[in-house]
């Protein structure tokens, strides 16, 4: 009894071994071929267990759970990745504020945007300057149909009216898209650090309990991420202007002179509102040299924390009651409240006694405005608003040309890496044959030694280590195809291995294989 079980094991390990080789056809390639090949598969097979595994239902809602065979179809096709939105660059700021979102709902559009079963995965991107969905779906026309839908619905506006300024990407260039923004290549201010941390809080949002993000766009958010972070600190894209507040400072500190005939060290400044926004641009103003400035927001808590951030500067704290008091003594108002109606406009302006003519300067950094556009109307009030900082910024894109080609190189190395990995998805179908079959010789061989010995009257714990063994036999068999696949970096690499894989182990045979009778020994 005591070598018993050792006798057995070491014959099932030859039989196995047989076995596994029988289904390499000798003459397909070179045996030092297959030893190369044979170092290939393995890099997926964590992939291939998480897409096998994944419930694709991330919206939140109660939807059927897809079954092993549909959920490795749709990672042999691959997910592609997709973006819908506006920008500063392609829609008017009237369009934007129409479907602007605030941070926290974020997570509530993408469980509607998926919910009607067209999108797999859903993540939405708003910012004063933007707004974007990002999304993969297996049916792109289903898909973009439904997200147009949806955003027709919310904004209110006709879609015929709505495609006029969105822009629509897919596939590579939707991945392209991505790494722009990230890297800071697509704001207004180029290289500006605050869209980096908002892609950021879009990853965060897109992988909570109750996000949509699933695993091929949480992973496309996170390598963006990644790569506005590696463009940072490897370029020198972020020196200079590096937030919509910088130009808001930049803009109302040229024009001081020309519009209150008054240096912008003598202005009286004030801001609405006490939020990310404002802060930022206390910053930007300190570095200006600001001494004094007074905020007007609903609330003391947020005001008051800003003073002691800035102990340097002489804040002032005003509740929104004397707003119209403010505006009156300042020269320079800012406007950066998360108010979804105008704060400021002519027919306010005019019932407080604020349109008698004297010089005022307004800012409006806000989406929604803050400040109605016929404020411009009145005798010497002049008003801005985030569409008018393209000038602003447009020598600052100028000098940054040389750093904008070395950070798009960095980010194409990024968008690759990411490519590469989606495109190894389809190698799962693969994966999966390759394990299956190396796994039904497995346990023809086991089945085959179990009956011979059947009067060697074996223990329940003997059977169980001659299962282990037959298991870490075929293991080590399949450990070398894989670890090759994993070292093939390149996507023509993986595609030409794959159909390597599939002509040497014959795994596109449609016999099915059942018991000996099935296969075809060599």
């Amino acid at each position: 009894m005591k070598f018993r079980a050792q006798i057995l094991a070491a014959a099932l390990a030859l039989a196995s071994l047989e076995s596994a080789v029988s289904f390499v056809p000798s003459n397909s390639v070179q045996s030092r071929q297959r030893a190369n090949v044979g170092d290939s598969v393995m890099n997926m097979v964590a992939t291939a267990t998480e897409i096998a595994t994944a419930d694709v239902g991330t919206n939140g809602e109660s939807r059927p759970r897809k079954t092993r065979e549909e959920r490795l179809e749709a990672a042999s096709r691959g997910l592609q990745v997709h973006c819908v939105g506006l920008s500063i660059h392609h829609a008017e700021v009237e369009v934007r504020e129409k479907l602007a979102i605030a941070e926290n709902d974020w997570n509530t559009a993408s469980a509607e945007i998926c919910a009607g079963g067209d999108v797999e995965e859903a993540a939405v991107l708003s910012t004063c300057n933007r707004f974007e969905v990002y999304y993969s779906a297996s049916d792109p026309r289903a898909a973009m149909a439904s997200v147009t839908k949806y955003l027709a619905e919310r904004s209110n506006l006709p879609v015929s009216v709505l495609r006029k300024n969105l822009f629509m990407l897919s596939g590579d260039d939707a991945v392209w898209h991505i790494m722009r923004v990230s890297g800071g290549l697509d704001s207004l201010v180029v290289g500006e650090g605050q869209i980096l941390s908002q892609v950021r809080q879009c990853h965060l949002h897109s992988i909570e309990e109750d996000g949509s993000g699933g695993k091929v766009l949480s992973r496309l958010l996170n390598n963006a991420v990644a790569a506005g972070k590696r463009v940072r600190s490897e370029t020198a894209i972020s020196k200079g202007s590096v937030s919509i507040s910088s130009a808001a400072a930049e803009l109302s500190e040229a024009m001081s002179q020309k519009v209150l005939n008054l240096p912008f060290s003598e202005a009286r400044l004030a801001v609405v509102g006490a939020g990310k926004m404002t802060r930022l641009l206390v910053t930007h103003l300190a570095s200006r040299g600001l001494e004094k400035i007074t905020i007007v927001n609903r609330s003391l808590g947020r005001p008051q924390e800003l003073q002691e951030q800035f102990p340097d500067v002489d804040i002032e704290i005003k509740l929104m009651d004397d707003l119209w008091d403010v505006v009156g003594q300042s020269d320079i108002v800012y406007a950066a409240s998360s108010a979804t109606d105008y704060v400021i406009d002519e027919q306010k302006m005019e019932e407080n006694g604020l349109a008698s003519g004297r010089p005022l300067m307004l800012v409006d950094i806000a989406v929604p405005r803050n400040i109605g556009e016929d404020c411009n109307k009145l005798k010497n009030v002049v008003a801005y608003n985030v569409d008018d900082l393209k000038a602003v910024v447009a020598k600052n894109t100028a000098m940054r040309q040389k750093e904008m080609i070395e950070a798009e190189n960095l980010l194409r190395e990024e968008a690759d890496q990411f490519i590469a990995w989606r495109e190894s998805l389809s190698a799962i179908p693969t994966i999966n044959q390759l394990q299956e079959r190396a796994n039904l010789f497995r346990e023809e061989e086991l089945n085959k030694c179990t009956r011979k010995l059947s009067n060697a009257n074996l223990s329940e714990r003997e059977l169980e280590a001659v299962e282990r063994l037959s298991r870490g036999i075929v293991n080590k068999l399949l450990h070398g195809p894989m670890a090759h696949l994993r070292k093939t970096e390149s996507i023509e690499g993986k595609q030409a291995t794959l159909k390597e894989l599939n002509a040497m182990f014959r795994l596109d045979d449609e016999v099915k294989v059942r018991g000996r009778r099935g296969v075809r020994r060599r």
